[in-house]
């Protein structure tokens, strides 16, 4: 085996966040999880659905990937991303980093892996590699999924080389801390600009507040969207909940965030949002229930009582990030 040592494993929540604190730390930046998140911009909300999907899908947090690129601009980490065609050379990719004693990320279809407890498809799933074996890769994963985690070459070659939505060509990752590394409280005051004007003037009305709005009026109709509401509403918010897809788990990491932020920035409209926030989390937690509850026999009116917290929390979320915009000026 070819270990990293010193590989600082936490409990954290979210892979993306997860899989950054471990690459970071090994680097000596030393970040909480919510600190990550907000500093990569990471809140968001979509609302997704097509003909070719089974069910609809909610999104509480921007593309995969795309916190990480954020983070690394806003400061100054050199972000070395490799991508191939061919699994012999996205291996030698992984392998060169790990035995120069750095561990490395990748995003891959969480689908194939040993350990993963549940069985869907998803390829935005990241995770830190810190070593392998002739037989078996070392990984860091998120605290649901057991932190330091193992799975053997053959399963992670698999995921890494899925094909479908959200995946990426054996894609794997590295960051450097550079000399001169900035501030984060200098820094704070971009990340959240960045995050509110986009959820704010979204391009199209599946995105931010508009999406939120718009999923507070379809939810209601989720009931002919499914020939077994048993299954796919506890699903759902399961999925919602646990995962953070359109729960909670993303608006509590936010919330965390501003926080931490009001002890290194003293702003009215800072702790406005947060106020916000800390409610906004809560609703989404009822949202989760009411849409598992809307399974049951006879509770169809439930998806009904989502939907008017739905159109609550579009609001809610508008006026935070609206105060939290105002930040910049």
């Amino acid at each position: 085996m070819s270990p990293v040592l010193n590989v600082d494993v936490r409990a954290t929540q979210h892979c993306e966040t997860t899989a950054l604190g471990v690459l970071l730390r090994h680097r000596g930046l030393d970040l909480s999880e919510p600190m990550l998140f907000g500093l990569g911009s990471g809140l968001s909300f979509i609302y997704w659905d097509s003909k070719n999907m089974g069910f609809p899908f909610l999104g509480g947090r921007v593309k995969p990937f795309e916190l990480t690129r954020n983070l690394a601009a806003g400061l100054g980490l050199e972000l070395l991303v490799r991508e191939t065609a061919s699994p012999r050379r996205a291996w030698e990719h992984v392998t060169a980093a790990i035995d120069a004693g750095h561990p490395v990320g990748l995003q891959l279809d969480s689908h194939y892996l040993d350990y993963f407890s549940s069985k869907a498809h998803f390829g935005g799933h990241v995770v830190a590699l810190y070593g392998y074996d002739e037989h078996t890769a070392h990984l860091v994963d998120t605290d649901q999924q057991g932190g330091a985690v193992a799975t053997s070459l053959t399963t992670l070659a698999q995921a890494r080389a899925a094909r479908g939505p959200m995946t990426a060509p054996h894609r794997s990752f590295t960051l450097t801390t550079p000399p001169n590394l900035p501030a984060v409280a200098d820094r704070i005051i971009p990340a959240i600009a960045a995050c509110a004007d986009a959820f704010l003037d979204p391009p199209i009305s599946n995105l931010g507040h508009r999406g939120i709005e718009k999923a507070g009026r379809l939810v209601r109709s989720w009931l002919q969207r499914t020939d077994d509401p048993q299954r796919d509403f506890p699903q759902a918010a399961l999925l919602m909940e646990r995962a953070g897809t359109g729960g909670a788990l993303f608006r509590n990491l936010y919330r965390d965030f501003l926080a931490e932020c009001t002890e290194l920035v003293d702003s009215c409209h800072l702790r406005t949002g947060h106020a916000l926030y800390t409610e906004a989390a809560i609703l989404w937690t009822e949202v989760a229930a009411l849409v598992g509850k809307a399974g049951e026999p006879g509770e169809a009116a439930c998806l009904e009582q989502a939907g008017t917290v739905l159109g609550d929390l579009s609001r809610i979320e508008r006026e935070a990030m609206q105060a939290l915009s105002r930040l910049a000026a």
